[in-house]
């Protein structure tokens, strides 16, 4: 008898010089490489996934703080699934196992619904598709909400980008947000959009106009907004290793927000996966979207009517 690995059902996709590898847990992107260079720090197909690396996000991405929402006067209570931080982490479908619906040498297709529960009573079915070609590969995330009632939504990836050989805190990084999201040190709640050019530049201005620099030791688990972006509304972030090699994403106007993270874990160099790569995750929604009326600034809340469709999509490529 054949036993699926434990990260799913495995989808090998490859186009020119790019490879990539799709777990069905969570829709998870498990690998990407370029020439045999990894773009994404990966993870091994029998292996349970670590935390939220390269999965799919929904129906929020980022936390809902102390798990608590209220939606159309109703009030509701997710689980605590960041418990050191007393929050509801990265939605619901992230251990769902998704269904190939389509697939090709260089795509495929996947798909699973989030059923009515206690704490986010609505039926919304997601759909990604993942896409190689000569530039890169493509996620686009689609959801319908099949519930009688409108239903709040969000979503994005959680991929960790590797520049090349390197250190992460040899990489140069460059990350057009003009404002970034405050938060508490202990449990990165939500606090204030601030200007990076005021606050704490050092640690949070990456603009292109700035002299290009390395991460260094710098320290970054923040939301990024108000994104340079070109005529036909795509903003890219780009690191590069001083090897010569390098990574950017770009995303399309449905993600006006972005997480960015230095992977710092709990216990420092002595974790396997420190500093292994940079997080960066495009977001239709700010952190803790879901209490969208808490805040002074757009958190960009989807409300999704009944039988409503919402899409996003991104792209990786080697640079």
């Amino acid at each position: 008898m054949t036993s699926t690995p434990r990260s799913g059902t495995p989808f090998i996709l490859r186009a020119g010089a790019y490879e990539a590898e799709i777990a069905s847990i969570g829709a998870s992107l498990r690998a990407l490489r370029h020439e045999g260079r990894d773009l994404v720090v990966p993870f091994d197909a029998d292996e349970v996934r670590p935390g939220y690396r390269g999965a799919l996000l929904a129906p929020w991405p980022n936390r809902v703080v102390d798990g608590r929402y209220a939606f159309a006067g109703e009030e509701f209570e997710l689980a605590l699934t960041e418990p050191k931080r007393g929050h509801a982490l990265h939605g619901l479908a992230a251990w769902l196992d998704f269904v190939a619906t389509a697939q090709t040498d260089a795509s495929v297709t996947l798909a699973a619904v989030i059923e009515p529960q206690t704490a986010y009573p609505w039926r919304v079915r997601v759909e990604t598709t993942y896409a190689l070609d000569e530039n890169g590969l493509v996620q686009t995330v689609r959801a319908v909400n099949e519930s009688e009632d409108a239903a709040p939504f969000g979503t994005g990836p959680h991929p960790y980008l590797v520049a090349g050989p390197g250190p992460l805190d040899t990489w140069t990084l460059t990350l057009p947000a003009a404002e970034v999201l405050e938060v508490t040190s202990d449990r990165l709640s939500p606090v204030a959009l601030r200007d990076v050019a005021v606050f704490d530049p050092e640690r949070f201005d990456w603009r292109a106009a700035r002299p290009a620099r390395v991460l260094g030791a710098v320290e970054i688990d923040h939301a990024y907004t108000a994104l340079e972006r070109t005529a036909d509304g795509l903003a890219t972030v780009r690191l590069s290793d001083p090897s010569g090699t390098g990574v950017e994403m770009t995303w399309d106007a449905a993600c006006p927000w972005v997480q960015v993270h230095t992977a710092d874990l709990p216990g420092g160099p002595t974790q396997p996966f420190h500093r292994a790569g940079l997080a960066v995750e495009p977001m239709t929604c700010a952190p803790d979207a879901f209490n969208a009326n808490r805040y002074d600034y757009d958190a960009g809340l989807i409300v999704l009517e009944p039988g409503a469709e919402t899409s996003a999509s991104w792209r990786i490529s080697a640079i």
